[in-house]
């Protein structure tokens, strides 16, 4: 199965938690604890060949020459990274989960974790129970449970939250009728729904995902779910990057919405990411703004994250932490949490 998220790219072509979470400028022996709400438990080559590249913060991507087909160039710029300090994926699966698991520990992460690949996810969640929160990839455009067996496996707690919902990568509208039985039965058992609402790879037409529409980013076709289903949590997965505006009018029209910084904070160019958090923060919505590192195949991008929100030059301590870990332990409803 093909991941598909930004990087889903790099690839050719109630409570919900059950423990507290992790925190890392501090790299000191306690660190105040984060939840990582969009994180993946895959095997290392998920995304294509390994190793590859992720240079955080990068500043430019490839262009394409069509004489050669836009998997080459893309493959190549994975491969020879133009940056002095690239992050490279692990080799192995065994690898990829000790040092993903690694980075859960080390920086007290508690990761809302959705799995590819047969058993993966029941592996890592097996070797770190409190930290890894199982949580249910789908796609309709893919092979997918009924709704009734969603049922059982919420009602098992099997999984903890609908998450990440990838519908966009197959062309589908939030809104479509076939979607509609799985949003109303997350309603119903009050389950989180992560939802992947904007950047995908660049060129994803081209590697693969033949019906992926860039007119798709747009959050503002979420409004017709949320009104249908006011009681819904859900949380726009990337904060839809690059439709700042949508995003806005959206949150402001529907004060349920969360979002998260899933891959943009260390794929865009810091800049870039960095204005678009402040708009929404200088918005208003800096209590909607969850921290997600959309971590793939490379488990070391999510320090390099948190060390971008602890950076921030225009968040205030509170806000850090609100991002960091109080704004998903309200939306998660977890017990005892603090939300201040």
């Amino acid at each position: 199965m093909i991941h598909r998220t930004f990087a889903g790219f790099i690839l050719m072509a109630g409570g919900l938690l059950l423990v507290a979470c992790g925190h890392s400028a501090q790299l000191a022996a306690s660190p105040l604890p984060i939840i990582d709400v969009h994180f993946h438990a895959t095997g290392a080559e998920e995304q294509g060949p390994p190793p590859l590249a992720m240079c955080v913060s990068g500043e430019s991507l490839p262009g394409w020459d069509q004489r050669r087909p836009w998997p080459d160039p893309f493959i190549q710029w994975l491969k020879e990274p133009a940056c002095s300090e690239p992050v490279w994926s692990p080799k192995t699966d065994d690898e990829m989960m000790r040092r993903s698991l690694e980075v859960l520990r080390r920086y007290n992460i508690t990761a809302l974790t959705s799995g590819a690949g047969e058993g993966i996810l029941e592996r890592w969640h097996a070797a770190e129970p409190t930290r890894v929160v199982p949580t249910l990839y789908f796609n309709l455009a893919e092979p997918h449970p009924s709704v009734e067996t969603l049922r059982q496996w919420f009602k098992e707690g099997r999984y903890k939250a609908l998450a990440e919902v990838t519908n966009q990568y197959g062309g589908i509208e939030p809104n479509d009728p076939a979607f509609e039985p799985y949003l109303a039965l997350a309603e119903e058992l009050d389950v989180p729904v992560g939802i992947h609402i904007g950047t995908g790879p660049p060129g994803a037409p081209y590697l693969g995902f033949e019906k992926y529409r860039a007119r798709m980013h747009s959050p503002l076709a979420l409004e017709e779910v949320l009104v249908k289903h006011p009681r819904l949590r859900v949380y726009v997965m990337h904060a839809a990057w690059p439709m700042l505006d949508d995003m806005l009018a959206v949150m402001w029209a529907h004060p349920q919405v969360y979002v998260d910084t899933g891959v943009i904070i260390y794929a865009l160019p810091k800049a870039e990411f960095y204005r678009y958090l402040q708009r929404l923060v200088e918005a208003g919505f800096g209590q909607r703004v969850m921290f997600g590192s959309d971590q793939m195949v490379w488990p070391e991008v999510v320090p390099k994250a948190i060390q971008l929100i602890e950076e921030a030059p225009f968040l205030t301590a509170a806000q850090k932490r609100d991002i960091l870990y109080n704004n998903a332990a309200r939306f998660l409803r977890m017990d005892g949490a603090p939300v201040k």
